[in-house]
């Protein structure tokens, strides 16, 4: 294995935990769950490493965020969900992987991509664990709220780093 993709290994890594910890402790209540920080740095670090890392980011992230928050009957959904939101930020954002510039068209696009596989897989998620088509359409306006503020987040992250130049340590 080589230093750069140790280096990424250890970032992914540091990423799903910052995931799994701004899941656990800025939690809002909404039906079937809560809305929380964590997506702003799914967005981050996928954007970031790219599609593969992204699957780890946030699938293994947010997973572990509900397996340690109590919540044993989303893990599985959301390993699946925040995976595949993972790689189409990665995918999109960052398709060849290597470091860029976070504040692009592109980045923009991975985030509506990500938020709305999220979306999506949260209401078919809550319709299908509570048997309620009216509890997955409750879930909407607090999902898409986080949504937004998981881009909000991403993108003061984004301008933070990008003022440090924190794309030539990567």
């Amino acid at each position: 294995m080589s230093d750069k993709s140790t280096k990424r290994l250890c970032l992914a890594a540091m990423a799903a935990a910052l995931v799994c910890i701004s899941t656990l402790f800025f939690k809002v209540p909404i039906p079937l769950g809560y809305a929380h920080l964590g997506n702003g740095f799914i967005l981050f670090g996928c954007s970031l490493l790219g599609g593969p890392y992204g699957i780890f980011i946030g699938g293994f992230g947010s997973a572990m965020a509900d397996l340690l928050g109590g919540y044993s009957e989303w893990i599985i959904p959301t390993l699946i969900i925040k995976g595949t939101m993972g790689y189409a930020i990665g995918k999109i954002a960052n398709p060849t992987g290597e470091v860029f510039h976070l504040f692009t068209i592109r980045t923009f696009i991975a985030s509506a991509v990500g938020i709305a596989v999220m979306v999506v897989g949260y209401f078919l998620g809550g319709m299908l664990l509570s048997g309620s088509l009216a509890a997955g359409i409750a879930q909407l306006p607090g999902l898409v709220s986080e949504g937004i503020v998981g881009i909000i987040l991403f993108y003061i992250m984004g301008a933070a780093f990008n003022r440090v130049h924190i794309y030539h340590y990567i």
